[in-house]
């Protein structure tokens, strides 16, 4: 384990803070937000017949240990010939928080909640997304429903997206739930409280590395990035974790992108404006190319997101040490993923990671608005009324939200900086195990193992080119500015 003797929580979440208002996000909720918080009086309930009663489905959630703001749901059944029917059911955010409302104002601002180990910002008051709105054990919620049978070989034979009332009988983790996929651990103790809840649980993992596979086949990119996240004994930062990718995460990210698929086909097959998540074609795809080269590969000069897969896969497996790394420079050249409107006329620019033409953000509203604003394109939808959007507030809700999440993600790399420097401030004089990261004009960059972190290598870089091995001492490190220092140790 790492100690410190300088700095402590409060100072990452005074930082954290400081960061926020210097990337135009608001880490307060505002006095009138708070004042519509105190107007609500409990979780929405309505009485339209059309609000189906799923209450009787073996529901259950899966997400981290911590997590407290629960967006979905799933349930499933074995059909005949290998077929599997499953629902997810998301969380109804927009029955409680209506368009213009001051709450929603707030979450509009921000669009998204921040994560950083100190803090979290939240998108919508605590009280909301992890109780009124969220998918809470044994409680009744509303919920729009997205109901898909797939073939045995894991294609999509059919869907519909319909509202209902859920209740999420058996609440579970990530980690707990894939050891025991993986025969590791027992199945966890609320799972074996509901009766058919393993074998729901089985055939969902299944039906989800089934989905995995076609996926990869049609060209979607396995990348692997480095995100270290503190951990805390109290008010201190003891150690510094990396989030492991498991099955059970697996299980959840593909059957939430079954599910965005499938929402931005109901909005399209309406006739309505959907805010699309893409990926464009890279346009520095020949600078990928010649990443490829570099390592002995031949990717075609025209962008292949088959053939970059199978690039990717084959040094994850020759290299895994040295994968994360490559995978970040892949994610560089192909640029970050945006928001855009996509009309049933307009040509659809597809998701370029995914390998799906169709791809909303759909599935997690209490932390991101573009899922609020989808969620109330589909009711809408549903009821027959107009789009409570036009396409010119879609266009500009598109630019705004692409630009805050950015700024969203610069705060959390940002505060993983912080946290790093915080760890190794009493180490300062160590030597550590080291992999060159990057080589600019700028200066030299290692990631040291354990803890795992990043730094610049500031004296005797020499010769050093990336993937190169080395043993590094730490120099400095500047929590404030979350700055770490190395030198090659002699």
């Amino acid at each position: 384990m790492y100690t410190h003797h300088y700095h402590q929580r409060a100072d990452l979440v005074r930082i954290a803070i400081r960061a926020m208002s210097e990337r135009a996000l608001e880490p307060e909720f505002s006095a009138r937000a708070l004042q519509q918080l105190d107007s609500i009086t409990g979780p929405a309930r309505e009485t339209d017949a059309a609000i189906r009663d799923l209450t009787g489905l073996l529901w259950c959630s899966i997400d981290n240990d911590d997590s407290l703001d629960l967006d979905q749901l799933t349930a499933s059944e074995a059909l005949s010939h290998g077929r599997v029917r499953l629902w997810v059911a998301i969380a109804d955010v927009d029955a409680v928080v209506k368009k213009g409302s001051a709450i929603d104002e707030h979450a509009q601002a921000n669009t998204t909640s921040v994560y950083t180990s100190a803090c979290i910002f939240p998108m919508l008051p605590p009280r909301l997304s992890t109780d009124l709105t969220s998918l809470n054990y044994n409680e009744d919620r509303l919920a729009l429903v997205t109901e898909m049978v797939f073939n045995a070989d894991a294609s999509l034979a059919g869907a519909t997206v319909y509202r209902a009332r859920v209740r999420n009988k058996a609440k579970l983790a990530y980690d707990a739930v894939s050891a025991w996929f993986d025969g590791k651990g027992a199945l966890p103790a609320a799972a074996q409280a509901v009766p058919g809840m393993e074998g729901q649980l089985c055939t969902q993992d299944a039906l989800a590395q089934n989905l995995r596979v076609r996926r990869h086949l049609e060209g979607s990119l396995e990348l692997e990035t480095f995100q270290p996240r503190a951990v805390f004994k109290g008010e201190q930062v003891v150690d510094i974790a990396l989030q492991a990718h498991n099955r059970a995460r697996q299980l959840i990210e593909e059957v939430m992108v079954a599910t965005n698929g499938c929402t931005a086909r109901f909005l399209a097959a309406h006739g309505g404006a959907s805010l699309r998540r893409v990926v464009r074609s890279p346009e520095r795809w020949l600078r990928i190319v010649a990443v490829a080269k570099d390592y002995g590969e031949t990717l075609p000069n025209e962008p292949d997101s088959k053939a970059l897969e199978d690039f990717l896969a084959k040094r994850r497996r020759i290299d895994p040490l040295r994968f994360p790394d490559l995978s970040l420079v892949i994610v560089r050249l192909m640029g970050s993923g945006e928001y855009v409107v996509e009309t049933p006329a307009s040509p659809a620019i597809g998701h370029f990671g995914l390998a799906v033409r169709d791809y909303t953000h759909s599935t997690a509203p209490n932390r991101r608005y573009p899922d609020l604003i989808t969620s109330r394109l589909v009711k809408a939808a549903l009821q027959g009324k107009p789009a409570p959007y036009t396409n010119a507030e879609l266009g500009a809700l598109a630019l705004h939200c692409t630009r805050q999440e950015n700024s969203a993600q610069k705060v959390e790399r940002r505060m993983r900086k912080s946290e790093a420097a915080l760890v190794l401030e009493s180490h300062l004089g160590q030597h550590f195990d080291a992999l060159v990261t990057g080589c600019t004009d700028r200066g030299v960059w290692v990631r040291i193992f354990s803890p795992p972190a990043d730094g610049k290598l500031v004296a005797g870089d020499g010769h050093l080119k990336v993937g190169d091995k080395v043993r590094v001492k730490l120099l400095s490190t500047d929590v404030e500015r979350g700055f770490i220092d190395f030198a090659v140790a002699v």
